[in-house]
């Protein structure tokens, strides 16, 4: 408290506020017997030194209180301290809390009812597909892979591609490598 009360004198903001006491413009600021400026029964924290900031830090690390979020550290604070920026001030500090933000909980409605996709009846009835790029070039000038998944069977396929390989050729490949595999497979 004696660093508090040794900073309000060389806070610009509280040396005005002690002018204006001085002129009985400020009602609601009082000074205590042992110097020290409140407004009410809160101490008026001056914006030196770091003051504030170390304040935050106490009050939001306290082990017992498990890092609590803006509304519930504002309240431990507002009895017992004051300055213009208070509430701003302690948003922000919990917003930059990197532990508060890892276990932060989700105030978002639930995602829509989960439904479960229609197992395929044949093998191939239903295919999905993806593409790997950026991949360093091969001898052959591949710099992609096609990849092609059977929904039932769950067997995948890899195509080397070039990335800039047009549809046309896409679909001579598939042609030529997936449909004939499934034919292969028809005759087994």
């Amino acid at each position: 408290m004696d660093q508090i009360k040794e900073a309000q004198t060389r806070d610009p903001f509280l040396l005005r506020i002690l002018k204006r006491m001085k002129q009985g413009k400020k009602p609601n600021f009082l000074i205590r017997a042992d110097g020290m400026i409140v407004n009410g029964e809160r101490v008026c924290v001056p914006e030196v030194d770091g003051l504030r900031e170390e304040i935050l830090r106490e009050v939001h690390n306290v082990p017992y209180a498990m890092h609590p979020g803006t509304v519930k550290m504002y309240r431990n604070l507002r009895p017992y301290y004051w300055w213009q920026t208070m509430k701003k001030d302690v948003a922000e500090f919990v917003a930059k809390c990197i532990t508060c933000q890892q276990v932060k909980a989700e105030h978002q409605a639930p995602a829509g009812k989960l439904r479960p996709l229609l197992i395929p009846k044949w093998k191939w009835e239903k295919i999905t597909i993806d593409f790997v790029v950026g991949l360093p070039r091969t001898l052959r000038k591949h710099d992609a892979i096609w990849v092609i998944v059977d929904k039932l069977m769950k067997s995948a396929h890899f195509l080397p591609i070039r990335q800039g390989d047009s549809l046309d050729k896409l679909a001579e490949l598939y042609v030529s490598e997936i449909v004939r595999f499934m034919v292969y497979l028809y005759l087994l």
